[in-house]
């Protein structure tokens, strides 16, 4: 995906501030330089035109090569080679090297999540728990992990949570006052017990694009709860969710697993860059 220039413009201004003092201080000014960016740990590659972007911002002769393909498990090796004026590779580095870093690693613990539960029928959804202003960047990183994204911001869809369903009253009650004002939305209300799943069940079951979200359930409560609905409506597992716990919840037939540790939790996959001096 392309990167919002705002955001690679902002990333640059918060490192480089008033300027880069040791590059400039110990580079001349017509150096030029090849550089290799590196993955030293098994995973997925993913923001490789973010990178490209954060370099050409410092210079836009630049040539940037892509060596590896996003969105696929790799154990390491070259990233992409670029080639271009010296000062602007070091002093954009490592901006470029941490969007990379961090949109690869999310893309890594999504594809270890979604090979997890591989088999089962069960899908790995994302959360709003993402960096505030990178979003859209983190939200794209799961897709290429091989998840699937849930709804955009508070604007795409309903998710009536304990707090609406006690300022509304009740779940029901929340649910049918959301329907009244959205009914082209999805709309999916979380339900800590089953008896809030029965009441679910009964103010919305005949609405179209209805889901249902087990909050913080067991296993054997998940099933009872697969069980009760019958295909009524879409049901999504969340709260407290691992990596050695998610065969267990996909295997209750739940049809969503939520994993708010895909973005707010993801170590960075472990990348280097490498320069050498050109003649």
């Amino acid at each position: 995906m392309s990167a919002p220039i705002e955001i690679v413009e902002r990333a640059l201004a918060e490192d480089i501030g008033s300027g880069d003092v040791t590059t400039v201080a110990t580079v001349p000014a017509d150096a030029r330089a090849r550089a290799t960016v590196t993955q030293k740990a098994p995973g997925v590659i993913f923001g490789l035109a973010v990178a490209e972007a954060v370099f050409r911002s410092l210079d836009t002769e630049l040539g940037f090569t892509a060596l590896a393909p996003e969105g696929e498990w790799r154990e390491g090796g070259p990233v992409a080679q670029l080639e271009g004026r010296a000062r602007a590779i070091l002093t954009a580095e490592r901006t470029a090297l941490n969007f990379l870093q961090r949109l690869s690693g999310v893309a890594t613990a999504t594809a270890g999540c979604v090979r997890s539960v591989e088999g089962t029928g069960a899908t790995i959804l994302d959360t709003r728990k993402t960096t505030p202003g990178l979003r859209k960047l983190e939200k794209a990183a799961v897709a290429a992990g091989g998840g699937t994204n849930h709804r955009a911001g508070l604007y795409d869809a309903i998710l009536i949570k304990e707090n609406h369903a006690a300022l509304a009253g009740s779940v029901g009650e929340a649910i049918r006052r959301a329907r009244r004002v959205a009914p082209e939305l999805l709309l999916e209300v979380e339900c800590r017990t089953l008896a809030e799943l029965d009441e679910a069940l009964a103010a919305g079951a005949d609405a179209e694009r209805f889901r249902i979200m087990l909050d913080n359930m067991s296993p054997a409560q998940m099933r009872e709860a697969v069980a009760r609905v019958g295909g009524r409506a879409e049901l999504e597992a969340s709260g407290g969710v691992t990596l050695d716990t998610l065969r267990e919840i996909a295997e209750t037939g739940v049809d969503f697993i939520s994993v708010g540790a895909l973005t707010h939790s993801a170590p960075a996959l472990d990348l280097s860059l490498l320069l050498e001096p050109l003649r």
